[in-house]
C-alpha cells in the first residue's frame, strides 16, 4: 500500500466514511491514475477534466456515475492533499432527474412466484416487505427479527448514513421468515446471519448474490421493466402512497433523514391514487410463498 492510498484511508475514516464509500472512492482513484500512468497526487486539473470526459463521451457512464469519481477526486485534492483552491477546477454535472420504473402489484406478484430456492425467494420477499436497502438485507442476523407481539419489526443496525433504525414486520412476512429458519437455518443460532453466503456461512451474503436473485426472478416472471432489486424498495414506497399511507409515515420506513428525499414517490405513484390506506393492510396481500421443494436425489 502506498502512503498516499494510507493517508486516503485514514482520511475517510477520522470523516466516518461509509466501508462502501471507501472502497467507491479509492477504485474511482486508483483507475484514474491507471489511465494517465501517474500517482493520482500528479494529475494535473486538465488530465482530472480529460477522464470524466472520457468516461462521458467514450464510455458511455452515467452522469451520476462520473460524478462519483469527481467527488472521490475533490477528496483526494481538497482534503488529502491540501489544494483546496483545486475544488472548482473539478467538475460536478447537473444529474439528469430520471424516474425508476415501478412494478405494478401483479408483477411484484409474479416475480415473488417465480421458480427459485426458498433462500432466494424469502430474500426478495423481505426486500419488497420491508423496503429495506440491498446492504441492509444482507447484513441482516436471526436476532435482527424482533417478532414479539408488541413489537413486530426489523431491527437495522448502522444502515445508511450509519443510522440504526427499525423496519416494518407483517405477520405474513414472519410466516414465510420463520419457514425459511426452520428449512435452510435450522442449525443456525440467533446471531448468525439470516443470509449466509453459500461458500463461506461465516460470511453474510454479498450484494451481488441479492441482485442475481432479483434478475433471475425476473427474466423468469417475464418482466421487461429495468432496473435491479432496489426496484423492490421504490415499489414498497411507491406502493404504499397509493394505499395513502402518509409521507412521513413512507419516509420513517425507508430510513429517510429528509422528507424532500421521500417526496420523490409522490412522482412515480399513480395518478388518482386512494387515500387512507394503511402500511399493514397492504403489505398484508403479498402472495404466499409456495411450499419448498423436496429435495431431489443425487445422481
Amino acid at each position: 500500500m502506498t502512503p498516499l492510498r494510507q493517508r486516503m484511508i485514514d482520511a475517510m475514516v477520522l470523516r466516518g466514511f461509509a466501508a462502501r464509500t471507501q472502497e467507491t472512492y479509492l477504485s474511482a482513484v486508483g483507475q484514474m491514475a491507471r489511465y494517465h500512468h501517474l500517482s493520482p497526487a500528479l494529475l494535473t486539473d486538465e488530465q482530472v477534466q480529460a477522464y470524466l470526459l472520457y468516461l462521458l463521451q467514450e464510455r458511455q457512464r452515467s452522469r451520476s456515475t462520473v460524478n462519483i469519481i469527481s467527488c472521490a477526486m475533490r477528496f483526494l485534492v481538497c482534503d488529502v492533499l491540501g489544494q483546496d483552491r483545486r475544488r472548482a477546477q473539478i467538475p460536478m454535472g447537473r444529474n439528469p432527474q430520471r424516474l425508476p420504473e415501478v412494478l405494478s402489484r401483479a408483477e411484484v406478484a409474479a416475480l415473488l412466484a417465480a421458480p427459485m430456492s426458498l433462500k432466494a425467494r424469502t430474500f426478495l420477499t423481505l426486500a419488497y416487505a420491508s423496503g429495506l436497502r440491498l446492504s441492509e438485507l444482507c447484513q441482516l442476523r436471526g436476532c435482527d427479527i424482533d417478532s414479539a407481539p408488541d413489537r413486530m419489526c426489523i431491527r437495522v443496525i448502522q444502515g445508511k448514513g450509519a443510522q440504526d433504525r427499525y423496519a416494518l414486520l407483517t405477520a405474513e412476512l414472519l410466516d414465510d421468515l420463520r419457514l425459511y429458519w426452520r428449512t435452510c437455518r435450522a442449525q443456525a443460532k440467533g446471531s448468525d446471519w439470516l443470509f449466509p453466503s453459500r461458500s463461506n456461512p461465516a460470511r453474510a451474503i454479498d450484494r451481488s448474490s441479492g441482485q442475481r436473485y432479483y434478475y433471475l426472478a425476473r427474466d423468469a416472471a417475464g418482466i421487461t421493466k429495468v432496473g435491479g432489486i432496489h426496484t423492490l424498495r421504490h415499489c414498497f414506497a411507491t406502493h404504499l402512497l397509493e394505499a395513502g399511507v402518509d409521507l412521513h409515515g413512507v419516509s420513517k420506513l425507508l430510513g429517510h433523514a429528509q422528507l424532500s428525499t421521500t417526496s420523490r414517490y409522490l412522482r412515480m405513484a399513480r395518478p388518482g391514487h386512494s387515500a387512507g390506506g394503511n402500511a399493514l393492510a397492504l403489505l398484508s396481500q403479498l402472495p404466499k410463498s409456495p411450499p419448498p421443494s423436496p429435495p431431489q436425489p443425487r445422481h
